[in-house]
């Protein structure tokens, strides 16, 4: 996998967080970074789902969790080895490749074993054990290509056949009653110039006739192996070099290591480094799906860097990032939110403007950079500042929001006042959707002396609609409690006709007393005038936090 950097927003992202990594990956990549992608780190709501429907944008990548894994430490495919590759010519490429290990393949490019020189040693010296008979898988095929012999008696070049290799260097009648002791079908013999000993292989049946020192037989030999079915080569390398070469015939996945199981692009690099460390070649393959070969691991790739680089945008903290982060290089954050405890180790361009969108920041980047912004990406940067700020009614909307928003509706010919009631009402729909998936919806963490709090929040039309399911909301919410140990627990639905909201809320009984808002009902507090959670909910709510723990 050749390095990638992607443009990646919060956890659990709202409009804003998944428009403004789309519009900035596309910035780059028509500044000529074709390496940029865009991701997001959780599911879309209804409202951009709409919005990327509507003008046909694509939704980014979705990468559930940065958690190192295979697929992020492997570069692009290893060169690999076909099964039926000759040992010899096996041998020559493992020679040029720097790792000294090869995934060996089969037709259709599946992975069959590793290859490599331990593996070799091991498995040739059990095929020529002087204890035993030497029996190798070959073919007259591969027997002519690595031998580089000329083939006299062609026959059956391809099938494959566990041959005997056996040197005539005994007297005629000794090799005779030798040859015939026992069936001669798979057997190789290897002889120089004398042509008894052939016509008695010949007679025997054997697979084939190796003549060495380049001896050219009569033609009644010739002729005599033709009958008999019996290929016949033309070495021109001596009886010892040939017969070695002969061994180096077989197919490179007879001295395989079989026994170094590949694991999955995603799958865990912990994992990869426990098969690692359990394989003798100290290596293990990646493969797809169908188990084609995606890359190799090796001892080396466990302490280089990832070949994944991140941009963060509408976010600095990494409670609010996707989980696995700290794993990863950061180049740049664009942001409009407080800055949090956020360090880096080393250097990077780091955008942080006091306006109430991020998409406003990234439509200013490209009216900077004069870069051409096409239509559709300029309509959704238009819905990202439209849905951050309430249609310019949040208390965090700024001239800057204003003049951008003017700017995308001009080159886009969309009505800020039409476009904004179609989001807002398309929000409306995350009413109707079950309640943990509701909660799940632009949910952001925070700290406060060492607890934490958890606030969702989602735009509605019309606040009856959520208020009819308020006991769903308030076990849900008691539900989230439960499961990641917030001291606080919490969704505000702002109502953006009526431009309030109202906070359901879950924590513990020692808060409740500190909440300074009217009770609606229990469990739910009125926020008149209050549409920001960053600029106006989450200040007072740290400070009543800060005060119950005080």
């Amino acid at each position: 996998m050749s390095k990638t950097v992607y443009v990646i927003g919060h956890k659990n992202p709202d409009t804003d967080s998944v428009v403004a990594a789309t519009a900035y990956a596309a910035l780059k990549c028509a500044q000529g970074q074709a390496h940029v992608k865009a991701a997001r780190a959780g599911a879309v709501n209804p409202q951009t789902d709409y919005i990327f429907q509507r003008f046909g944008v694509a939704l980014p990548e979705f990468i559930p969790d940065l958690i190192p894994k295979t697929e992020y430490y492997i570069d692009e495919a290893p060169p690999s080895i076909a099964e039926n590759t000759p040992l010899w010519e096996a041998l020559a490429l493992l020679e040029k490749t720097p790792r000294q290990v090869m995934p060996i393949v089969d037709g259709e490019g599946r992975y069959r074993g590793l290859f490599y020189y331990n593996a070799f040693a091991k498995n040739i010296l059990a095929k020529i054990n002087p204890h035993r008979k030497a029996v190798i898988p070959t073919s007259i095929r591969h027997l002519v290509d690595t031998i580089k012999a000329q083939p006299l008696v062609a026959g059956d070049l391809d099938s494959k056949f566990n041959g005997r290799i056996v040197v005539a260097s005994l007297s005629d009648k000794r090799f005779k009653d030798y040859i015939f002791a026992e069936p001669a079908h798979n057997k190789v013999v290897l002889v120089g110039d004398r042509e008894e000993i052939m016509r008695i292989a010949i007679d025997a049946g054997v697979r084939a006739l190796i003549i060495t020192n380049g001896f050219i037989p009569s033609k009644e030999i010739v002729r005599l192996a033709e009958s008999k079915g019996v290929a016949m080569l033309i070495s021109s390398y001596d009886t010892s070099s040939t017969s070695l070469l002969a061994l180096y015939s077989t197919p490179v996945m007879s001295v395989a290591d079989t026994s170094v199981k590949p694991l999955g692009a995603r799958d865990l690099m912990k994992t990869a480094k426990h098969a690692i460390s359990e394989s003798a070649a100290r290596a293990v393959p990646i493969v797809d799906e169908n188990d084609r070969v995606l890359g190799l691991l090796t001892e080396g790739d466990l302490i280089r860097e990832p070949n994944i680089e991140l941009i963060l945008v509408d976010h600095n903290e990494f409670t609010q990032a996707v989980d696995g982060i700290q794993n990863y290089r950061i180049l740049e954050v664009i942001d409009h939110h407080r800055i949090g405890t956020f360090s880096t180790t080393y250097p990077i361009m780091f955008i942080n403007r006091v306006v109430g969108s991020t998409s406003t920041i990234v439509t200013s980047m490209y009216h900077e950079t004069k870069t051409p912004l096409d239509r559709n990406i300029a309509s959704v940067l238009l819905c990202g500042i439209l849905s951050d700020t309430l249609v310019l009614k949040s208390a965090t909307t700024t001239d800057t929001d204003r003049e951008m928003a003017d700017y995308l509706a001009s080159i886009t010919d969309l009505s800020i006042e039409d476009l904004g009631r179609d989001i807002m009402a398309s929000a409306s729909l995350a009413a109707r959707l079950p309640i943990d998936q509701l909660l799940r919806m632009d949910r952001k963490e925070y700290e406060v002396q060492g607890k934490k709090l958890t606030v969702s929040q989602i735009e509605l039309t019309n606040s009856q609609e959520l208020l009819a399911r308020q006991e769903e909301v308030l076990q849900g919410l008691a539900r989230i409690r439960a499961e990641t140990g917030t001291y606080v627990a919490a969704l505000m639905a702002t109502d953006i006709t009526k431009l309030e909201s109202l906070l359901y809320i879950n924590a513990e009984r020692e808060f409740y007393p500190y909440l300074s808002y009217p009770v609606q009902q229990p469990g739910i507090y009125l926020l008149k005038d209050i549409l920001s959670r960053k600029k106006q909910l989450m200040p007072a709510l740290t400070e009543m936090v800060q005060a119950a723990l005080s």
